[in-house]
């Protein structure tokens, strides 16, 4: 789709192994739809982030009814979503409160889309040290384990010092003051002295999403999702 203002990118999986999401703040309700119209013209599937309901209300019965809606991710997907891998998950998002389930979710949802089974953990944030270590052995086999939490983001700095897998932080904009809309918890994972931490940018669980699919790509086929010694 090419034009003054809308050029999709359509080889990037073949160039990445995945394709490009819609980012759907910013974009007007007739632009979200015209990309809608080209993706059932030819007959592709779309992951679209940042979606509002009202943006998703105001699409057309046609597009909300190809569509798999998350209200709390503000996420769509719209027709179908690569196949599910078998096996279990190796992936798991963890986050530190019930305020940071938004952003967790968007990782959740990007990675489903994906293809990837998640185990998704909620609400076990460094306040209640415990909420964390009984769920440790559900992450430790764990190859990547995404972790979100705002306020001062603490809970990705304790989660890499206990797992082997490779551990990404998601810091986001939730506390209050000093908090400073996220900036803090970013700090915080900037410095973090738990070796090999990674971190994205602020409530940005599709680009932990993502970091995650390139973390994994050797081990999967860019074409059909299988892993590389089952070909």
């Amino acid at each position: 789709m090419k034009g003054n203002d809308i050029n999709l990118d359509y080889q990037r999986r073949e160039r990445i192994g995945f394709d490009e999401a819609i980012l759907c703040d910013g974009k007007s309700d007739e632009q979200i739809a015209r990309i809608l119209d080209d993706a059932e013209q030819k007959s592709i599937s779309l992951l679209l982030t940042r979606l509002s309901e009202r943006a998703r209300d105001a699409l057309a019965e046609n597009h909300r009814s190809a569509m798999d809606y998350d209200a709390v991710s503000r996420t769509g997907i719209y027709g179908a979503p690569y196949p599910t891998m078998a096996g279990p998950a190796s992936i798991a998002v963890v986050t530190a409160g019930t305020s940071d389930t938004p952003v967790g979710r968007e990782a959740v949802r990007t990675l489903n889309y994906f293809g990837h089974k998640v185990l998704e953990i909620g609400d076990v944030g460094v306040a209640g040290l415990w909420r964390l270590l009984d769920r440790l052995d559900d992450i430790s086999d764990k190859a990547v384990v995404i972790v979100v939490a705002g306020m001062d983001g603490a809970l990705p700095s304790v989660v890499c010092g206990l797992v082997p897998g490779l551990v990404i932080a998601v810091p986001t904009s939730v506390g209050y003051g000093v908090s400073d809309k996220g900036r803090t918890a970013l700090n915080t994972a900037l410095a973090s002295c738990a070796p090999g931490l990674l971190a994205v940018n602020i409530d940005n669980g599709y680009g932990a999403a993502c970091a995650a699919l390139r973390a994994l790509s050797p081990a999967f086929s860019k074409a059909d999702g299988t892993r590389a010694e089952d070909r």
